[in-house]
């Protein structure tokens, strides 16, 4: 390898978002990928940026934090970005694509780039040279042994998450469902899957009770609160579910004028609207008992289960200990992570991270200046709290309005609020991104 060859390991969003990074900039780029050769539990298809927990990007508009971070990378020339708007599907205010038509343009492009050599083969060893990790949540054992002997007394950390179950559309009693968006926002592109108190209580008891998946090492204090499994919210409360993923404020039934006691919420998760993932119901119970307990669903009571929800252990960085505000490894600033194991928690998180460590290392090779993200825009607030060495007990973060520095003035409204925050945002990225 030459001086300006960076080597990236992992083809998921973060590494293709920083190897694409690189290569725009002249950078040629070693893309170390194990697929197809071996695969992970989550993973299915060969194909690079694989969406395995959901198809959604989450919210698209400026008044959300993570929809000022789509904005930010748009800004910035985004491969993901541009891929996922190329690929989206209907989903009221959120982003959501096929994942399948996604991750193949993803592959196409990075594949297809003069200044990237995909290298396919499991990675054992952290390789010489200016290098990215973006190896993901479910690093092999090798590797993840290797970066644990030169993260020294600070060892990684883990978590689990969960996947959805997915159903076919034509198996969901639609006598039983409505299309809607939460507060008619964007199209009517969710099925609402309605319950009354009795269904709902008696859906509840079982759900408390049903039998989990042997997840070795699995209890409830090791759950990521931004992706917990349904039935570990069941067992909070009877009221959990209807103050969560099931709740039915802003969903009027049109059959009736009125909003029912609990509502399940179906997300499109093809283009051709063929199959749908159960929003917000990630889960590790068996896979009898999640046909069993999900069909006490009224419209979901012959439903076709095309993919049951899986549970997965995630790891990830110590990082405030670790890593800088360019996810550079601060021992060692060659190595550079991103994804995931930073602790970043979210596709978008994770290519924004991929992203960040991208910018920086073409910077670094060229000799020119680093891209240095304030806390006044979401990228720069997500690097700056992943590596913020004051943070006394770390936990994987989505992006937030609350890591983000606040205005000057004082405004009444909370989206006014956010929009003025995404402005100035906006304005700072681009004006930084300007002839670089």
């Amino acid at each position: 390898m030459n001086e300006k060859t960076v080597t990236v390991v992992g083809a998921g969003l973060a590494g293709s978002e920083a190897a694409w990074q690189l290569a725009e900039r002249g950078v040629k780029v070693r893309l170390l990928e194990m697929k197809p050769e071996k695969m992970t539990p989550a993973h299915v298809s060969p194909g690079f940026a694989e969406l395995v927990c959901s198809n959604s990007l989450r919210s698209d508009e400026l008044t959300n934090a993570v929809g000022l971070l789509k904005e930010e990378l748009r800004v910035l020339h985004s491969l993901i970005m541009r891929c996922a708007d190329e690929n989206r599907v209907a989903a009221g205010g959120a982003l959501a694509v096929d994942r399948e038509g996604f991750s193949a343009a993803v592959t196409e492009h990075i594949k297809n780039h003069p200044n990237i050599e995909v290298v396919p083969g499991e990675v054992t060893e952290i390789p010489d040279g200016e290098v990215i990790i973006a190896s993901g949540p479910l690093t092999s054992d090798a590797l993840a042994a290797k970066i644990n002997a030169i993260c020294g007394d600070v060892q990684p950390l883990n978590f689990y998450d969960a996947a959805a179950p997915i159903v076919t559309l034509e198996s969901v009693d639609m006598e039983s469902a409505f299309y809607a968006s939460r507060y008619d926002k964007g199209t009517a592109d969710y099925v609402n899957c309605p319950m009354t108190k009795d269904e709902y209580l008696a859906f509840w008891k079982e759900l408390c009770a049903a039998k989990q998946a042997e997840v070795h090492g699995f209890d409830d204090g090791g759950v990521f609160e931004g992706c917990m499994p349904v039935e570990v919210m069941a067992r909070r409360g009877e009221d959990t579910l209807r103050y969560g993923p099931l709740k039915p404020v802003g969903l009027v039934d049109p059959r009736n004028g009125r909003e029912n006691y609990a509502v399940v919420q179906l997300r499109r998760d093809n283009a051709v609207g063929t199959i749908y993932n159960l929003v917000g119901f990630q889960t590790h119970l068996t896979f009898p008992e999640q046909r069993r307990v999900f069909s006490m669903i009224p419209a979901l009571k012959d439903a076709e289960f095309v993919r049951y929800g899986v549970m997965h252990r995630n790891t990830y960085l110590n990082s405030p200990q670790l890593l800088d505000r360019y996810y550079r490894l601060k021992a060692e600033q060659r190595i550079r992570f991103a994804g995931q194991m930073t602790g970043v928690e979210g596709y978008i998180e994770s290519c924004a991270s991929g992203m960040l460590a991208g910018l920086e290392a073409a910077a670094r090779l060229q000799g020119e200046a680093p891209f240095d993200f304030p806390r006044e825009t979401a990228i720069g607030a997500l690097a700056l709290y992943v590596s913020e060495s004051s943070v006394a007990s770390f936990q994987p973060m989505n992006v937030n309005f609350g890591i983000i520095s606040p205005l000057d003035k004082k405004i009444r409204g909370k989206r006014e609020k956010n929009a003025a925050i995404s402005e100035r945002a906006l304005g700072i990225v681009r004006q930084l991104s300007e002839g670089r």
